[in-house]
């Protein structure tokens, strides 16, 4: 029999390979398996099995055995990699990469530990001797005898005292046996594991009902249908979604579940497991995050059966689960599912294929959907259900906009917390009550200017200004991590007036800790959450009542439910609004949403205090009466003027290299030929510089094609890639879909 393979090994073309007899019946169409590559034995993904050679049977090398013994790929995610190869534009070695785990791909073994069981049948004058001649041999032998299942070596030597090379002479003599026995990693099962939900399910109300039932009879059909659920904050969202996993469970099925953050995870896996395992339905974890081993083990467990639920971020959605049923997107608007490396798949349209591929319901949920969603269900693609209250009725928090032109008047200089948000802030600590202060802004401020000369610090390496961190006295570049010592006087001129503009959340903490020296504190971003397991114990301790105010950035700013937070303060609404992106409006109104929502989910009201410079965008207006219609309505009728996405498709192609004359004769050359062979099927806007012009010593330069059918453009763009020579120096790629445009 001849197979065809894809090699995991640098070499992305489909080899064929003889299988030996002794695999046959064992190797299909999605197993791992071992094969040689010029002079390395490597890993490979079997395609098809039987395959037609394309040389001579007798000429091709023969499969060494299977990868380990690798449970094969379910066929849904074989057909999934074969759409992705074509609709993104990348190689199927890539797509296969993405969907296998390193540990997985590098053969990592499993962990194990030696267990000690007792063995044969020694008479009593045997023992007796022994009791004698070695006497440390025979309490182990005694020890041994009177357990009923098999003990774990280390814990023996340490309650008997014993050494190991006692064990090796009982084992001699075989009246003792060692095992191996698998030791099974599984992720956020420590003491950061949240143990507050409840394993009793609420009541549902009448929209969450209808929601439940709608999904719930595509599953009994057993049909392919994707569901939009779009509900406002705290309205049960979940609560749906746990009802719909309950269902694929009961009747055999496995369900997959995405959330946008890896800092989401705790939370969900919590009230997956509160929910499930009292039933005997494990969970696992699945993210980039994780150990090794915690992968690993994962993986074996979905793709051998023993688990049948996963939930983690983006690659999850690749989780070989069998017989699939469903898979939930939360908070499918995130841009944060869109993967920025090769292969560049967008998590939740991937989803939605995958559900396709197994017959499965799909279920994309958010309280601000993205646009494209919100035009899928309108069109009738997606089925929708709202849910336009949150349970029990509570109230959505009242949202406060201050106007911070009038503050910096008042003040007379930059201002980095309102009046406003200062006196609730009081207010909370008195009552004992939380608050969660938003900025998507890391470090003490944006740049360090000079006020002599106007001279601003800059990266040497990118065309951005360098972010000023206190803590350290440093200035940071957080594109290409550049660092050196923040200058004492300015470089430029030599006056001493160098200071620091803008704000990130060094600066808030520094200023709530003058403000409320009481208040018990932690700052969340990147620059904090280093640390392994960091944000777990933060958010541990959060909702634990032991810290009173949260300072971060995005990381804290999407669904996260924690019931004391009655005030919640976004520092700068601005920072998203003002950027060279189509969806730079859209964005603002997510954010302020979804950020607000974090209030008031509990027994008591929350307020949301919103500082900006532009008070009357429609954006924030409209964040402020949570008017998501009035939004979607106005913000479509813009993108269909402009033909912007979900009107078109857009495919964004990147050019870097060191020369940007190069660069934009290379850009210009293949942006004509793509006009010339695609025509009237395709608009060309560019060549043009990118936003951030330079960005780790290599200039950018970008061309949008715009589309109403990427399966017949992307082929021919992938042809025209393969007809050009490119010099070393140059780097080129096509992004379909992007949700980033800097």
């Amino acid at each position: 029999m001849i197979v065809a393979v894809q090699p995991l090994a640098g070499f992305d073309k489909v080899l064929h390979y003889q299988l030996p007899a002794e695999l046959r019946g064992r190797v299909r169409a999605g197993s791992l398996v071992r094969v040689p590559l010029l002079r390395r034995h490597v890993a490979g993904v079997v395609l098809e099995a039987p395959a037609l050679p394309d040389c001579a049977p007798e000429k091709l090398k023969r499969v060494d055995g299977l990868w380990h013994g690798a449970p094969p790929l379910p066929p849904d995610l074989l057909q999934l990699g074969t759409w992705m190869h074509g609709y993104y534009a990348a190689r199927m070695e890539a797509v296969f990469e993405a969907m296998l785990p390193a540990p997985v791909r590098q053969g990592a073994r499993l962990k194990t530990e030696k267990y000690l069981v007792a063995a044969g049948a020694p008479g009593a004058d045997e023992l007796a001797a022994l009791r004698r001649r070695a006497p440390q041999q025979a309490r182990l032998r005694e020890f041994l005898a009177q357990q009923v299942r098999p003990q774990k070596k280390t814990d023996i030597l340490s309650r008997l005292g014993l050494t190991a090379a006692v064990v090796a002479a009982l084992v001699k003599r075989g009246w003792a046996r060692e095992e191996a026995h698998h030791v099974e990693r599984v992720a956020y099962h420590d003491e950061w594991a949240d143990a507050q939900v409840p394993p009793l399910p609420p009541l549902l109300n009448d929209e969450q009902s209808a929601a439940v039932a709608a999904i719930g009879a595509d599953l009994t059909k057993g049909v392919f249908a994707t569901h939009l659920v779009h509900g406002v904050t705290g309205s049960g969202k979940t609560e749906v979604y746990l009802r719909a996993v309950e269902q694929v469970l009961a009747a055999g099925g496995s369900a997959i579940y995405l959330v946008p953050e890896v800092a989401l995870t705790p939370q969900t896996v919590a009230r997956l497991r509160g929910r499930f395992e009292a039933a005997g339905h494990r969970t696992v974890v699945w993210h980039s995050h994780l150990s090794d081993g915690e992968r690993l083990d994962g993986w074996l467990a979905l793709a051998e059966g023993r688990a049948r639920v996963v939930v983690g971020a983006r690659s999850a959605v690749f989780a070989p689960v069998h017989n699939l049923k469903l898979v939930v997107v939360d908070e499918e608007h995130e841009p944060a599912y869109k993967q920025d490396e090769t292969p560049r798949y967008h998590g939740r349209d991937v989803a939605v294929y995958r559900a396709r591929c197994a017959g499965a319901a799909c279920v994309l949920g958010s309280a601000t959907p993205s646009l494209e969603s919100f035009a899928n269900a309108r069109a009738g693609k997606y089925r929708l259900s709202r849910l336009t209250r949150r349970v029990d009725d509570k109230r959505l928090p009242d949202i406060q906009i201050v106007d911070m032109r009038v503050e910096v008047m008042r003040s007379r200089g930059p201002v980095t917390l309102s009046r406003l948000l200062v006196d609730h802030l009081h207010q909370r600590l008195e009552r004992r009550e939380q608050a969660i202060l938003f900025i998507n802004r890391r470090g003490y401020s944006s740049s360090m200017q000079c006020r002599k000369c106007g001279h601003v610090e800059q990266c040497p390496h990118c065309s951005v200004a360098m972010t000023y961190h206190r803590a350290d006295e440093t200035l940071k570049c957080h594109l290409c991590g550049h660092a050196r010592g923040a200058p004492a006087a300015c470089p430029q001129c030599a006056a001493p007036d160098i200071r620091w503009r803008g704000m990130g959340t060094q600066r808030v903490e520094e200023a709530i800790r003058r403000l409320l020296p009481r208040a018990r504190m932690e700052r969340i971003d990147t620059d904090t959450m280093s640390q392994r397991n960091r944000f777990r114990q933060i958010l541990s301790n959060f909702r634990a009542g032991r810290i009173d105010l949260l300072v971060g950035t995005q990381m804290i700013g999407k669904g996260l439910d924690f019931p004391n937070v009655t005030l919640v303060g976004l520092i700068d609404a601005d920072l998203s609004m003002h950027v060279p992106d189509f969806r730079a409006n859209e964005r603002t109104f997510q954010l302020l949403v979804q950020v607000a929502g974090r209030a008031g989910r509990g027994d008591r009201a929350g307020e949301v205090v919103v500082q900006t410079f532009t008070p009357h965008a429609g954006a924030i207006q409209f964040a402020k009466q949570a008017d998501f219609d009035g939004f979607a309505a106005g913000e479509l009728e813009m993108r269909k003027k402009f033909g912007y996405p979900p009107h078109r498709h857009l495919i964004h192609q990147l050019f870097r290299g060191p020369n940007p004359e190069k660069l934009r004769f290379l850009a210009e050359h293949f942006a004509r030929k793509a006009e010339a062979r695609l025509g009237k099927a395709i608009e060309v806007r560019g060549p043009a510089p990118a936003p951030i012009e330079k960005m780790k010593d290599e200039y950018r330069f970008q061309v949008w094609y715009f589309t109403h059918a990427v399966t017949k453009t992307v082929p021919v763009l992938a042809a025209i890639q393969q007809e050009f020579t490119w010099p070393k120096d140059v780097t080129q790629v096509l992004d379909v879909d992007p949700m980033s445009l800097v």
